[in-house]
């Protein structure tokens, strides 16, 4: 479990924010911390995030006022104020004429790459410290690299910065490189709920609908998964059920990938159910004519039988809650069999998918989340005349109750 502090939905009056800008050097490690550094502290109107800790923050340049440049060396030896917008700091995200001059004019001279480092949240005496990990021309993105909180008092002295430059070191293959900041809970399970729709369901209305209510802020506590928002699918998988030996129950979907190669994804369960394990394997190069069966056999060394093939289409929005870093997914599909387009599985889909965080996850806050989400996602059917009956109804449980109403479908096919 987690020993992420326990957070607090304070007011953000009283509470207050900052930004600090420096050097590229301080978050990739190609210099190391001088006194001589120049760093502009930024303070905000007020803090962009609603709960004390959070664990992600969200920075839009446009959506910020005038603003006061502190600039100063490290050792806080010169010093210089300016102001300027939000939209002015980084246009095109290269430093702009504000912001360059407030560092030579405590250097004495033109400085490197200049970047946003750190966002720098305070409640009463305690203050958190968030790196940078994405950075582009609309906005920044920062995760919480402290795990217990810093003296407020050190915030506007720099205390502060050097431990927080120590610890983006040692967690520099995480935060540093794209998309590679996220850890799974629960490790090789997927923990997902499904509701089941009756046809006709139009997936994309219903999926561009629940995307612009997020947007709205419809869910509080919770934004759009940072430039990974929305995914489109649509797939063929050929599925087997796995019918022994007893501890291998479940499925393996062979599902062709754009390289001409196959994924296999595999997943053990006696029951439908919430929770379920799950692994991928890709890359295997297999031909639809009896080599899935090899496979099965000579490879996963279980019995199996092959159930109808069926086409996958599939809406996904993704989303994190601000306060843990956990990523969520909504998925609209729409499931038809090969050999009869007409037989379809239609449903919602919400489920875990990851979390983006620098601090240990707080894993019990998945299942509170999940809860949280689903209450808001079964009044968003409702309103919508669909139905909000929490299940675990899977694709397996679909392909052989449509054998059970029409045998001849249990013919190979695709």
């Amino acid at each position: 479990m987690s020993a992420t502090p326990t957070p607090t939905n304070t007011p953000a009056v009283g509470r207050r924010a900052w930004l600090a800008l420096g050097g590229l050097h301080l978050l990739n490690g190609t210099a190391p911390l001088s006194d001589s550094d120049a760093i502009v502290l930024v303070e905000l109107d007020a803090p962009l995030e609603q709960s004390f800790p959070s664990n992600t923050v969200v920075l839009h340049w446009d959506r910020l006022g005038p603003l006061e440049l502190s600039a100063r060396t490290v050792d806080g030896t010169r010093r210089h104020t300016t102001k300027a917008r939000g939209d002015e700091l980084f246009p095109g995200m290269l430093p702009g004429a504000e912001l360059r001059a407030a560092t030579t004019a405590v250097t004495g001279r033109e400085t490197g790459p200049l970047v946003p480092l750190f966002y720098v949240t305070a409640d009463g005496d305690r203050a958190h410290v968030h790196s940078q990990i994405r950075f582009l021309a609309e906005d920044a993105c920062f995760i919480r690299i402290t795990p217990e909180p810093v003296a407020t008092s050190e915030v506007e002295e720099l205390g502060w910065l050097a431990d927080a430059v120590r610890l983006h070191a040692e967690r520099f293959l995480f935060l540093n490189n794209h998309q590679r900041y996220y850890r799974k809970c629960f490790g090789g399970k997927e923990l997902e709920y499904k509701y089941t729709l009756a046809p006709p369901v139009d997936t994309w209305t219903l999926t561009v609908e629940l995307y612009q209510e997020l947007l709205a802020g419809g869910l509080p506590g919770y934004v759009m998964e940072y430039r990974d928002e929305y995914q489109a699918w649509d797939y063929l998988n050929h599925l087997f059920e796995i019918t022994g030996p007893e501890e291998e129950r479940g499925y393996a979907s062979f599902i062709p990938t754009t390289d001409g190669k196959h994924l296999l994804k595999r997943k053990w369960y006696a029951e439908d159910a919430f929770e379920r394990r799950e692994t991928h394997t890709y890359g295997l190069e297999l031909e639809d004519d009896g080599r899935f069966e090899d496979h099965i056999r000579e490879e996963l060394g279980v019995q199996a039988v092959r159930l109808p093939s069926f086409r996958r289409v599939r809406y996904d929005i993704n989303f994190e809650s601000v306060r843990t870093g956990h990523v969520y997914g909504i998925f609209f599909d729409h499931c038809s069999l090969v050999e009869d387009r007409d037989v379809t599985l239609n449903q919602c889909e919400l489920e875990y998918l990851r979390s983006r965080v620098a601090v240990e996850p707080d894993e019990a806050a998945v299942l509170e989340e999940m809860s949280e989400i689903v209450a808001w996602l079964e009044a968003f059917l409702r309103a919508r005349g669909l139905s909000d009956e929490r299940g675990f109804y899977s694709k397996r449980t679909f392909l052989k109750d449509a054998v059970a109403a029409r045998p001849e479908l249990a013919r190979k096919v695709g």
